[in-house]
């Protein structure tokens, strides 16, 4: 089998860790948006053909989905690490909220997000389960925080799986306008209007 012209087992040998495609994928999402991410451009930074990385990753749609996979994993880590740190479950949760919203427009993760999002009405079921399970993972974190901010007396009573969906739907609604520039509201102002809505649906009652 050949590849870009290439003998595959040649390709195998010379290409670069598959990691090193997807750091330099997502580098240009940051400094030139999805449309600086080409197949020829990222090739050449990475010295491949786009042959090559067609053979790797098959389309464009799986290079972009691997490469969300992968920056999710690297804010999976700095998820579990803060959820795992001492102290009041109220200040973890706003960690997870502030690791959650973009940080700018045009942040690059979130701006790899929708475009992935947007290809998805075209996935198959293959690639549909490997999205929920990033949402899964995500939701999940929530859920046992809260549900641990319940059991500590910190947070009222609540079923923890559906005040964790809303409160997802609330940060995707504010990221998303955040992540597009939408004139809406700014950084710290969304943050303030999640710090309202988590105090008027976990804070005790009489607290």
């Amino acid at each position: 089998m050949v590849a870009g012209g290439v003998p595959v087992r040649a390709a195998r040998k010379n290409a670069p860790p598959r990691e090193d495609v997807l750091v330099a994928a997502m580098a240009t999402i940051a400094e030139r948006g999805l449309e600086g991410l080409t197949m020829a451009g990222l090739g050449r930074e990475v010295g491949m053909s786009s042959g090559h990385l067609l053979y790797y990753f098959r389309s464009k749609d799986e290079l972009l989905l691997q490469t969300l996979e992968w920056s999710e994993a690297e804010l999976g880590g700095e998820r579990r690490a803060l959820l795992a740190r001492r102290g009041p479950v109220g200040e973890r949760l706003q960690a997870y909220v502030d690791l959650y919203v973009p940080t700018r427009p045009r942040d690059p993760h979130w701006t790899l997000w929708l475009e992935v999002w947007n290809r998805s009405q075209n996935a198959g079921p293959q690639e549909r389960e490997r999205q929920a399970a990033i949402e899964g993972a995500w939701h999940r974190d929530l859920v046992a925080l809260l549900a641990e901010g319940v059991s500590r007396g910190e947070f009222r009573p609540v079923d923890a799986d559906r005040v964790a969906t809303r409160i997802r739907a609330l940060l995707d609604g504010f990221s998303i306008q955040l992540a597009v520039g939408l004139p809406t509201a700014s950084r710290e102002e969304i943050l303030d209007h999640v710090r309202e809505y988590l105090t008027e649906a976990l804070a005790p009652q009489g607290a």
